[in-house]
């Protein structure tokens, strides 16, 4: 298996995982998340591989994509209350269902480490939703703690 950037040609197997990432979050939360939707298209992705602080990674084995990070660099400079910090946020995790708890998503995570780690990040931060029982027990088993808990009320 091999962690790069994501070209063009990966785009066909992204839009497939951002679907299995649309659907598992449909399942989940029906009532925020829409059936079939998708976090971008293929526009929106051509533009995404343009901006070198939107790093796109892909988990490959020969020309089959395995997997995908997709992160933002962000900058907090000036804030009355925060301190300045760099961090690497991961905008999104997936591995392809068929090739889960093989060591896909463990490598891509190092490989962000890894790149957050060469460029001065402070620090590398994502999102779970908390009916995501699996993708939270992967990243707290990765190091991963809460920084903020964010909650609702519905009405």
């Amino acid at each position: 298996m091999v962690i790069q950037n994501a070209a063009v040609e990966d785009i066909p197997a992204l839009l497939d995982l951002l679907r299995q990432v649309g659907q598992v979050h449909h399942r989940g939360r029906p009532d925020l998340f829409r059936p079939d939707a998708q976090k971008y298209d293929e526009i929106a992705l051509e533009a995404l591989l343009r901006r070198p602080d939107r790093p796109i990674f892909v988990a490959r084995e020969g020309a089959s994509v395995l997997g995908y990070a997709f992160c933002v660099h962000k900058e907090t400079a000036g804030d009355p209350v925060l301190t300045d910090r760099r961090t690497l946020y991961i905008d999104d995790l997936c591995v392809d269902a068929a090739h889960r708890r093989r060591g896909v998503g463990t490598a891509l995570l190092a490989h962000v480490r890894a790149y957050a780690r060469e460029r001065g990040f402070d620090d590398v931060t994502l999102n779970v939703w908390a009916f995501n029982d699996d993708a939270r027990a992967f990243y707290a088993a990765q190091g991963f703690t809460p920084q903020r808990i964010f909650l609702e009320e519905g009405l």
